[in-house]
């Protein structure tokens, strides 16, 4: 399985107003495993960024003036991605400067989610936490990245960082917690099943009081407002 953890820098918000890429960030996950065949490219837009882009990412226009144009880098670009299920946080706003892009050095161009499925990482973070922050900067913090060193936004180190956070999103607990996964990717010896000792006492059952069913009620309610409908402990059984 290949996956491809897609970033991009832009000069601002809209291509339909004539905004550029100006940095395309990517990492390769191959069966789940970072395999350092990253693809990582500046690139001169042939117009100005606007200041408040600048306050985000820190690339200036004089930064880009010796650098490629995404014409120049487009057939490189496809060939890293072909075949590949791409994941972006976000992903319309990606997926609509590439789509622009290449239509624009490659007229009649598919959309690039023809091309790869895509994984849209933010919603599957909203499915996973639905009511709560889903940034990147919030599902570090989450699932205990390291982001320290991100003091701006930039293309290729938030792909390494997404790389972290969606790996860790999926993880999930793959055997029952009978085998653990040693360093070395090996599965180290299962634990042996520990039982109760004969004779111990039958335990207590303690049902809950029709205020703790209310608060539980209205607690899920509360998530089935905030996540559209999508509370899946209502729908159990």
């Amino acid at each position: 399985m290949r996956q491809i953890v897609l970033d991009t820098e832009t000069t601002g918000l809209e291509p339909a107003e004539g905004h550029r890429i100006i940095e395309i960030g990517c990492v390769e996950l191959v069966d789940r495993r970072l395999t350092g065949n990253n693809f990582h490219q500046y690139l001169q837009p042939d117009r100005a960024i606007e200041t408040g882009a600048v306050d985000v990412h820190g690339i200036t226009d004089d930064f880009l003036r010796d650098k490629p144009r995404f014409a120049d880098v487009a057939e490189d670009f496809l060939d890293y991605v072909r075949g590949a299920e791409l994941v972006i946080h976000n992903a319309p706003f990606d997926l609509g400067f590439l789509d622009h892009e290449l239509r624009l050095c490659r007229p009649g161009m598919p959309a690039l989610s023809t091309l790869c499925p895509v994984t849209d990482s933010l919603v599957l973070a909203r499915s996973l936490h639905p009511g709560q922050r889903n940034s990147l900067d919030a599902l570090c913090k989450r699932y205990q990245v390291d982001n320290s060193h991100r003091d701006r936004h930039g293309a290729l180190l938030d792909a390494e960082i997404l790389a972290d956070v969606y790996l860790a999103m999926t993880g999930g607990q793959v055997s029952l917690a009978l085998g653990q996964q040693s360093e070395l990717g090996g599965v180290r010896e299962r634990e042996p099943v520990r039982r109760l000792a004969a004779g111990r006492p039958t335990l207590r059952v303690v049902r809950a009081s029709e205020c703790e069913r209310r608060a539980h009620a209205e607690r899920l309610a509360a998530i089935e407002e905030a996540s559209g409908g999508r509370c899946l402990w209502l729908r159990r059984g």
